[in-house]
């Protein structure tokens, strides 16, 4: 069963466009209902010139905790929070709680107003329990201007915000993770892990036209504890958290319809990610890439040359997408093979902008022949919507201007 209340949405990667659409209908006044029926329409009116933003091009800097804030000179930004959680009994949940920034114009373009409701960042907020027992997927969704209090994000001390759904650092590293609807609600203490910076030095390649490209990272292994509500019924749980931090000024390639994306911890303290650009004949774009990180946190970069990922069974939606839903993993020079599947086969989000699948999966296999399990997160958009069918559309509407 799958519990949505949907007010709009962003998948991870998404490009600016995408996001934009929603801002501005948001910027505008539209309702939700209004949002979900005219994301076409609106396409006439996003801008596209994304000149006025900067654009992840070269390798830089980092310097934390400022960098765990907002990076409000790029257009989109995400924090992403997963995790796979437990009571003592061993009754598993899955969870995601993500926070988008999108910005409607650069900054230096931003016509002062005398309105304190009107705001150039647009914040929205994702927030998904799986309980795999009952084979129950519960799915919310919130957007809001970031002004006036009601979203925004910060650095020091640490705190990101969709009104009350929440990323919020309350001792030096230990963020707490709160968020709640009718139905479901989550309240986690989670003790932070040293930040991995994907691709190179966090600068992570999306594709090969200039800017194309991310600043990235992870923290990863982040042990975690507190509580799941599922109606009245209220879980003592603990176990592990992945968060991505991103942001970028940056699309999908052309031929680009999606992408799988792997988040994986494994008991002997080990984690992997993997990202797999999906072209549309079916191959997969050369920037694809991921990172493992060793128990002691050294990192191997891995390029798509490295791996192998074969899709071993598939399962179609009540919303008519096919997704994959068993793998085989292999990478040769970690001397590493895994066999991967979804907790539960319907973790899939119907949106107003994308139909796609996010979900806690188990892992199994064996590196240097020692046993290997764990588990994670998957994402695989494209699978029902092409993820650039709206981008080649406005791309081609703005050549002709």
């Amino acid at each position: 069963m799958v519990k949505n209340s949907f007010r709009t949405t962003h998948p991870r990667l998404i490009s600016g466009l995408m996001a934009a659409v929603i801002a501005l209908c948001l910027w505008l006044g539209f309702t939700p209902t209004a949002i979900a029926s005219t994301q076409l329409t609106w396409l006439d009116t996003v801008p596209t010139d994304t000149s006025g933003f900067r654009k992840a091009t070269t390798p830089r800097t980092w310097q934390f905790p400022t960098d765990f804030g907002p990076h409000e000179d790029y257009q989109t930004e995400w924090w992403y929070y997963t995790g796979n959680l437990a009571t003592a009994d061993g009754r598993p949940f899955g969870f995601q709680l993500t926070f988008f920034r999108q910005a409607l114009m650069p900054a230096a373009q931003t016509v002062s107003t005398a309105s304190q409701w009107r705001s150039n960042q647009i914040y929205s907020a994702h927030f998904t329990i799986s309980d795999i027992a009952p084979q129950q997927f519960y799915v919310d969704e919130r957007f809001s201007r970031g002004t006036l209090g009601l979203a925004g994000a910060q650095s020091s001390p640490y705190h990101v915000w969709l009104e009350n759904w929440s990323a919020t650092e309350v001792v030096p590293g230990q963020v707490r993770l709160q968020a709640a609807t009718e139905e479901v609600a989550l309240d986690l203490l989670v003790n932070s892990t040293p930040p991995v910076l994907q691709g190179n030095r966090g600068l992570s390649i999306k594709g090969a036209e200039p800017g194309n490209a991310s600043y990235y990272y992870s923290l990863v292994q982040q042990p975690t504890q507190g509580t799941v509500r599922i109606k009245d019924q209220s879980y003592t749980v603990s176990g592990l958290t992945w968060k991505d931090h991103e942001y970028s000024t940056s699309s999908l390639s052309p031929g680009t319809v999606g992408w799988d994306w792997f988040s994986m911890q494994f008991d002997n303290g080990s984690a992997l990610m993997l990202y797999l650009l999906r072209h549309e004949d079916g191959g997969i774009e050369d920037t694809s890439a991921g990172t493992f990180i060793s128990a002691s946190g050294d990192t191997t970069p891995l390029s798509c040359r490295d791996w192998q990922v074969q899709v071993v069974d598939t399962w179609t939606s009540p919303h008519g997408a096919t997704y994959p839903a068993e793998w085989q993993i292999a990478i040769p020079k970690l001397d590493l093979a895994l066999h991967g599947r979804p907790l539960m086969p319907n973790q899939e989000l119907n949106t107003a902008t994308a139909t796609y699948w996010e979900g806690a999966v188990a892992f199994e296999g064996q590196q240097q022949n020692q046993p290997l399990t764990g588990k994670g997160y998957v994402e695989l958009t494209g699978y029902a919507d092409r993820l650039d069918a709206l981008l080649s559309a406005r791309t081609a509407q703005a050549s002709s201007r």
